[in-house]
């Protein structure tokens, strides 16, 4: 009698772990607050990956070194272990309810010299001529030193000559 009893029980364990594990633990799509599609409700802007612009991609030549590209355009986001002759440069922005901007830049090296570049953003040298340089000024005030307490006690009594 005793053998049935075990048996049943053995058996709705077994079924009871086999449903338990082959259910499906992740949602079917990400649901979020029903609220937050409002236009009211504020999304902050969301930045991910290295910032990618026109005039940095301009500055790309062929036959530039790894160490140059880095300067220009900052560590990649993505090496491959196996591939270290490819670097890919992902940006990706969302600005609160607008969708996704994603840009990608892939360089391809051969023996430290840079030899093809594919993305979203092509170099043009007509583009870099045509934008205007940039002359920076910087105006700095004239130097006017200052003297401490000890100087300018010492300058008062006399000990200390006057400039």
């Amino acid at each position: 009698m005793r053998n049935p009893f075990y048996i049943s029980i053995l058996g709705c364990l077994v079924v009871l772990v086999g449903v338990g594990c082959s259910r499906d633990k992740k949602p079917e799509e990400y649901r979020g607050s029903v609220l937050e599609d409002l236009p009211f409700v504020y999304r902050m802007t969301v930045q991910q990956g290295n910032i990618i612009t026109e005039e940095m991609v301009d500055r790309l030549e062929l036959g530039m070194n790894k160490r140059q590209v880095q300067f220009l355009l900052g560590t990649p986001v993505l090496t491959d272990f196996f591939q270290t002759d490819r670097w890919d440069y992902t940006y990706t922005i969302q600005r609160g309810h607008d969708p996704m901007e994603i840009r990608y830049l892939t360089l391809h090296f051969q023996e430290d010299s840079l030899v093809r570049i594919d993305g979203d953003i092509q170099p043009n040298p007509a583009r870099a001529q045509a934008r205007a340089p940039e002359e920076m000024v910087v105006s700095v005030p004239d130097y006017q030193e200052r003297k401490g307490l000890i100087k300018r006690s010492l300058e008062a009594v006399g000990l200390e000559p006057k400039d």
